[in-house]
């Protein structure tokens, strides 16, 4: 099964499901949330997120609900502004006019260093009630390898922004570094982390995500062997892949590749592949950004050839439903 859920969409880039299973997405370019009907495609805009500052490869970026939205109605947003990106937290109220639906900005973390590329920008809950956030260099590679800064890592913190208990670093909300650009963040069913990676030239990486690791960047780009780094489950050459969003189903990885224009499905037993990563919709919709679970042997995948890279279709960008094994 594969159907289109909703189109005619500018610069897609974050996707949060909602608890009655219909979508918020996030428009980079325009910094606003839209609500998506996941049956009859129609599409709500709840109001533009103040302080964003799209250039390049920055603007609103991911979202999430907090892990407390029944109550709270709290929507989280990762985006660029003038001066950094920052991760900040807007009330969501649906019963107020299209537009104005969602709150002045509550700024939970900020300071990550921001560039016309490599802003990262995904977040999402843990299972452990943590927010986790995949952060890019900015282009400054040495950022990578230095723990006192936020470019190039994954970080760990409370909802409220506070160094999560726990970390690696004692007083810091850097989880992993060594890092070029992590735009994917999943959990499979044992609460596993893992997330993906651009390469620079070479070698694109899915990493299994373990506290106060080194993944090597700029020194290692893919596996290197070099025990004072973590190698990657799975690469692929960044022609084949360039991925950006994850999601974990079917006991699987499935890995949204923008270059690459194709979703791969990464088999894993534990931390180790099971079997080679097989490629799917091959060129069939052009660049894939996001990719979440529906729920069982579903998803939800983004396009994103409207982000200044991809040559749009009639109709980009989309949201797909499919269903996989």
């Amino acid at each position: 099964m594969l159907r289109t859920v909703a189109d005619g969409l500018k610069t897609p880039w974050g996707l949060a499901p909602l608890p009655d299973g219909d979508l918020l997405v996030s428009s980079r370019d325009d910094g606003t949330i839209t609500r998506i009907d996941t049956g009859s495609g129609r599409k709500t805009v709840l109001g533009e997120v103040s302080g964003v500052s799209p250039a390049g490869e920055g603007g609103l970026l991911g979202i999430a609900l907090s892990p407390h939205y029944a109550s709270d109605h709290m929507v989280y947003a990762y985006f660029t502004s003038a001066s950094d990106n920052r991760i900040v937290r807007m009330l969501y109220d649906a019963k107020k006019p299209a537009g104005e639906q969602l709150g002045a900005p509550d700024t939970v973390f900020k300071g990550i260093p921001k560039g016309a590329i490599h802003n990262g920008g995904r977040i999402a809950f843990g299972p452990d009630g943590m927010l986790y956030a995949g952060t890019g260099e900015s282009g400054e590679r040495d950022l990578a390898q230095d723990r006192k800064s936020l470019g190039g890592k994954i970080l760990r913190m409370t909802p409220e922004g506070e160094p999560a208990p726990g970390n690696p670093f004692p007083g810091s909300v850097v989880y992993t570094y060594g890092h070029r650009n992590v735009q994917g963040l999943a959990w499979d069913g044992r609460q596993r982390l893992f997330a993906s990676e651009f390469g620079q030239d070479t070698w694109d990486e899915l990493n299994a995500i373990a506290p106060g690791g080194n993944y090597g960047w700029p020194d290692a780009e893919g596996r290197s062997g070099d025990p004072r780094y973590h190698d990657p489950v799975a690469q692929w050459h960044t022609d084949d892949a360039s991925p950006s969003g994850i999601a974990y189903a079917k006991g699987s990885v499935w890995m949204a590749a923008l270059r690459g224009q194709r979703l791969w499905r990464v088999p894993l037993a534990g931390t180790h592949t099971s079997a080679a990563p097989q490629a799917f919709l091959t060129g069939d919709f052009g660049r894939l950004r996001t990719v979440v679970p529906a729920g069982g042997d579903r998803l939800w995948l983004v396009t994103s050839n409207t982000d200044g890279r991809g040559r749009p279709r009639r109709g980009d960008d989309r949201i797909l439903e499919l269903r996989v094994t």
